[in-house]
């Protein structure tokens, strides 16, 4: 008897879980359900288009999905395509690994002005996710403002900072890489509520912003302590005094010679967006950390701007049926647990944390649970699993996209690419299947 397993989404969370259930028995079949007709996610839509070394992982994934045992139905959308009640009533066990694809609200004053974004949305936009691709955020400015002290925050200041040589080497699409090419913005700011000591940036992606070339990263080195605080737990702290030994090299190159510059700033918190229907500058208040939250003093700064991105965070959103912590952003479950058949991975899980690898955890506990539910294969192997998702499908005339047919997509992008861009990317969902469903000469 085979077990079958349904995954919905296909990132990183998706694809270590599949991984970890082939190795894990012989009799499961995976069948991973994504509602765009691209997989892999994050890896696609979220990670920065000039990290290309990063995205290579997608590699491992490939692999994944190439095996016998597993089969992906791209551009199929729960909650619309079918319900969450159907495909539990098909498959043996279902897992959720949809992400936490939503921005965490800025709520000041003038949050809704336009020019004022979630990173998400941001994000989104230069990385061509078809949810996006009509933003349009406005880059003719002269300075942005970054709010937030992450890799988000890092990879938004880093991108709009960088060459048009620099730009040319990524899979940014193109209407993203003209504008930014076009942006006359000079200055952009990057503000975080607390010092650099806390800052969440990783060293490696902090570093690069040593090797811009028509950039500048500043930073007020009284504010560079000799080192983190000792009450941090040892690993935290080391890797707290790299980030404060990188910021002080920023202090050592010649602003002079560059056209741009980056602001590091630290102990500030946004308190209103400033301008008519259109952002022109944003309101911050100076901060203190008092028992380790950091807390307004009162003192109040303008910076004048036409872009604010607010990279504060994401959220889950809720889906049908189950359950949705407001508060958390995420679906309640007890280690991954959600019921008996029904888990959850990745950062529907647990929030928006970690790096990519952060999720394969997730997934061993997958195998914990499974072996509990159904290590006996008791009423395994009743359930159709992909000869009724297939059906289901065909009855509805839903366009899947198989694993064959991102393929082609890919070899598409790569070939339409002009050097030495990787790829240029679809970003219209209606072109991938018009490209896919295209006669053949």
């Amino acid at each position: 008897m085979t077990l079958s397993v349904a995954i919905i989404g296909s990132g990183p969370a998706g694809f270590y879980t599949a991984d970890a259930l082939l190795k894990y028995r012989d009799d499961i079949e995976v069948d991973i359900i994504e509602r765009l007709p691209t997989p892999y996610g994050l890896i696609r839509g979220g990670v920065a288009p000039d990290h290309q070394t990063t995205k290579k992982v997608a590699k491992k994934f490939e692999r994944t999905a190439l095996t016998d045992r597993v089969a992906f139905y791209g551009n199929v959308e729960i909650g619309k395509d079918l319900t969450l009640a159907e495909l539990r009533d098909m498959y043996d066990a279902v897992t959720l690994a949809v992400g936490a694809p939503a921005d965490r609200k800025l709520s000041i004053p003038g949050a809704d002005k336009k020019g004022v974004h979630g990173s998400a949305a941001f994000v989104g936009w230069y990385n061509g996710h078809p949810d996006f691709q009509e933003l349009e955020p406005d880059l003719n400015v002269d300075a942005a403002v970054v709010i937030g002290n992450g890799n988000v925050a890092l990879d938004i200041g880093r991108l709009l900072a960088r060459s048009d040589i620099g730009r040319s080497k990524t899979d940014l699409p193109e209407y993203a890489r003209a504008a930014m090419d076009e942006s006359p913005v000079k200055d952009v700011y990057l503000f975080g509520r607390r010092g650099p000591a806390d800052a969440k940036f990783t060293n490696v992606e902090l570093r690069e912003m040593l090797g811009l070339t028509e950039s500048i990263s500043m930073v007020d080195p009284s504010l560079l302590v000799d080192s983190a605080p000792d009450d941090m737990d040892d690993r935290a702290k080391r890797l707290a005094d790299k980030n404060l030994d990188t910021m002080r090299a920023f202090a050592q190159r010649d602003p002079a010679k560059f056209e741009k510059r980056v602001h590091f700033e630290f102990y500030a918190s946004p308190v209103e967006i400033l301008g008519d229907d259109h952002v022109t500058g944003i309101r911050m208040e100076r901060t203190q950390v008092v028992d380790g939250r950091a807390v307004g003093t009162g003192e109040t700064f303008d910076v004048p701007c036409g872009l604010v991105v607010a990279a504060i965070g994401y959220r889950a959103e809720p889906i049908e049926g189950l359950p949705y912590d407001e508060k958390l952003g995420i679906i309640p479950n007890d280690r991954g647990r959600i019921d008996r058949g029904m888990y959850a991975v990745g950062w529907i899980k647990r929030g928006p944390s970690g790096v990519i690898s952060s999720s394969r955890p997730d997934a061993a506990q997958v195998i914990d649970h499974i072996s509990e539910d159904f290590g006996d294969l008791k009423g395994v192997g009743s359930k159709s699993g992909r000869t009724g998702l297939e059906k289901l499908l065909k009855d509805r005339g839903v366009r899947a996209v198989s694993f064959a047919d991102w393929q082609s997509l890919e070899d598409a992008e790569h070939a339409r690419a002009t050097h030495p861009a990787p790829r240029q990317k679809f970003t219209d969902v209606d072109d991938m299947i018009d490209h896919l469903d295209r006669p053949t000469s």
